[in-house]
Parts: structure tokens; C-alpha cells; sequence
């Protein structure tokens, strides 16, 4: 399968145009930011994009970040306007043609950036393999991903190897594709399913467990969609499973409790970010206004403090006393297509 998919991005694939779904496709609003952003990445590095989300987190000056299936370069090409010159983004993957696109146009951009040096760089290899790269551990301060997993033979290598190269306190955040039940193994084998981003999708629930097991305890969903297949011949053979599009960020924090617990916490945001002066979307259930006293578990707490967030915040309450789980905490369903998120009432899980 790895072979289709090199065949399939490499030599099928020619642009978003060829994609028989719209599953690889990313339809979320765009802040201004990331749309100037945008403005300035060349058309042909645009046009070879395939990616489902928007891998944008907050707070990316100077930091070092792995993009995982980078393809022709577009995610690092705008991640690298944001971390500047002091900062540093490295590409990995594995299709000849995409890697080709990428390498050609680092001088471009970084004359279209005003930079006097790259700080971008592509390397050839498999996800499920970074330590053949080289890569040491605790590494790297973000690791994203946009549609990428889903193509990855070996889901498992993929999320241990991130969690070994990230640094203490830093995060994966990260855009894929999900089914609501497992696919079935006939599917799962069929070359244009998969390459388009639909039968390797993992069941959301055997995602949670693998994120667990590799030492990502508690994942967060940032946001989600329903993905409409608009292909007659393609829905016939898979439009019984739903697929979702979601954005996740998982950090490393060794002993990160496995349940919410609540320990009486809160945070202050104190409204330092950029471009989240107001109101810092920290995931789909954690919406914290600046200057408001909002009441966290010890996980997000931990999130917070132990991370490159922590100096835009203030740090409220002890762990002498434990209440038990934090209300609201529970096994639920993480994709919510029927419920509006509110936006100013915060809650946890």
C-alpha cells in the first residue's frame, strides 16, 4: 500500500483538481493572517496541496517544527513565515515528485519571505521511521501533520516516533481523517479509497487508544467536520461509514492522568498571545476569555503550565485536595456535527 500511495501522490495526482473526493481538501475558515500568509506561497507549491485541516497553533516564533507528509511544501512554507528566521521547519516525506516541488522553491520563498537565510529544509523518509533520519530525541517543540496519517501503514510507529522527538512540554497538532467504525479489510485494500485519504482512516475510538498507548494520554479535539463524498461511484462502496475531518493536538507531558481530574485549579488568561488578545480557542471544549478566572482540571492545567503556554497565563490552586473527576468529563462521542459550540462559555471534556 505504501507504493500506491507514493504512485498515487507522485504520478496520479497532479493537483487538488484530480482528487476523485473532497475528503483531502481543507474547508475551515482561514484568519487573515494565514490568508497574507498564503498570498505569498508559489501557485505550483498551492496546487499540489492535499491536506484536510488548518495546522496553525498558537505561539510559533522560534520554534522548531516537523511537519509529517509535508508533499510539495505548503504548510511549511507558511509555518516558516511565522516562526521567522530564528526558528526552523523540516519537511519529511516520502514521494519523489512532491519533495521535488518542495526543493525547488526554498529560495523563492525565502525571497518572498525577506529572509536572508532558509529556514526550511526537506528530507526523504517514512514517518513511521524518523529515527533512520536521525532525528534525536526531544527534538523538536511542534510536530504537524495534515492528511497524512490516515496513508500511513503503521499508525502506531507513526505517533511513538512522534512522542520521542518532541521535547517535554511540547505538542503534536494535527489534521486527519477518521471513520466512525472500523473499515472493512476489503476496503481498506483498495489503492483509490485509500489514496484518497478515506479507507486508512482509523475508527476515532481505536485513535484515542492509540494516542494513549504511545503515551499521548489525553487527546484534545481543537475542531471537526462531517465529510460530504461527492462521488457517486466512490459513496456506493463506502458511503455507509461517515468519515470526519479533525484536528487534534496531543502534548508530551509524562504522567498525564488518563481521566479529567479535578483538583480545585484555574487559569487567568492574561490575553499576551498574539492574535488571541480576546479569547484563546485552546480546544473545542476550553474557550478562555482573557481576564476571567476559569476553573481547569489537572490536565489542562499541566497543558498549560508545563508548556510553551505558560507565561501568558496566571496559575490559581494547589493539588493538595482532589475532588474526584472534573465535572463534565465522560466517554462521549468527540465528533459533535449537530451542536454549535458556544463560544463564550468554557468547559472541560
Amino acid at each position: 500500500m505504501r507504493d500506491a500511495v507514493k504512485d498515487y501522490y507522485g504520478k496520479v495526482l497532479q493537483g487538488s483538481h484530480d482528487l476523485q473526493t473532497n475528503a483531502c481538501c481543507t474547508d475551515t475558515a482561514m484568519p487573515d493572517f494565514v490568508k497574507q500568509g498564503l498570498s505569498k506561497i508559489h501557485d505550483e507549491v498551492a496546487r499540489r496541496y492535499y491536506g484536510c485541516g488548518l495546522v496553525m497553533p498558537q505561539l510559533l516564533e522560534g520554534m522548531r517544527i516537523l511537519d509529517l507528509g509535508s508533499g510539495s511544501g505548503r504548510d511549511c512554507f507558511l509555518l516558516s513565515q511565522l516562526v521567522g528566521e530564528q526558528g526552523h521547519v523540516l519537511g519529511v516525506d516520502m514521494t519523489d515528485e512532491q519533495l521535488a516541488v518542495a526543493n525547488s522553491y526554498i529560495g523563492y520563498h525565502m525571497e518572498q519571505f525577506g529572509f536572508s537565510k532558509p529556514n526550511v529544509e526537506f528530507r526523504k523518509g517514512y514517518i513511521e521511521r524518523l529515527d533512520e533520519l536521525g532525528l534525536a530525541d526531544d527534538s523538536f517543540d511542534i510536530i504537524i501533520s495534515n492528511c497524512v496519517i490516515n496513508l500511513s501503514p503503521d499508525k502506531e510507529a507513526v505517533l511513538r516516533e512522534a512522542y520521542r522527538i518532541l521535547k517535554p512540554g511540547g505538542e503534536m497538532y494535527f489534521s486527519d481523517v477518521y471513520a466512525d467504525r472500523r473499515v472493512p479489510e476489503e476496503l481498506a485494500r483498495d489503492p483509490e479509497l485509500y489514496g484518497e485519504c478515506l479507507s486508512g482512516a482509523l475508527y476515532w475510538n481505536d485513535f484515542l487508544n492509540l494516542a494513549r498507548k504511545t503515551g499521548f494520554n489525553d487527546p484534545r479535539l481543537v475542531e471537526d467536520r462531517q465529510l460530504v463524498i461527492d462521488n457517486s461511484a466512490v459513496e456506493q462502496r463506502i458511503g455507509h461509514i461517515d468519515f470526519f475531518s479533525a484536528t487534534y493536538r496531543l502534548f508530551k507531558l509524562p504522567g498525564l492522568e488518563f481521566h479529567c481530574e479535578d483538583y480545585g485549579q484555574a487559569v487567568i488568561y492574561r490575553g499576551s498571545i498574539p492574535r488571541h488578545e480576546k479569547v484563546l480557542l485552546f480546544d473545542k471544549h476550553h474557550v478562555i476569555e482573557r481576564g476571567r478566572v476559569f476553573p481547569v482540571c489537572g490536565n489542562t492545567y499541566r497543558m498549560l503550565r508545563e508548556s510553551r503556554f505558560a507565561e501568558h497565563f496566571e496559575f490559581l490552586g494547589s493539588w493538595d485536595t482532589h475532588y474526584g473527576i472534573f465535572n463534565g468529563c465522560g466517554t462521549v462521542l468527540p465528533f459533535d456535527t449537530e451542536t454549535a459550540r458556544d463560544e463564550n462559555v468554557g468547559s472541560c471534556c
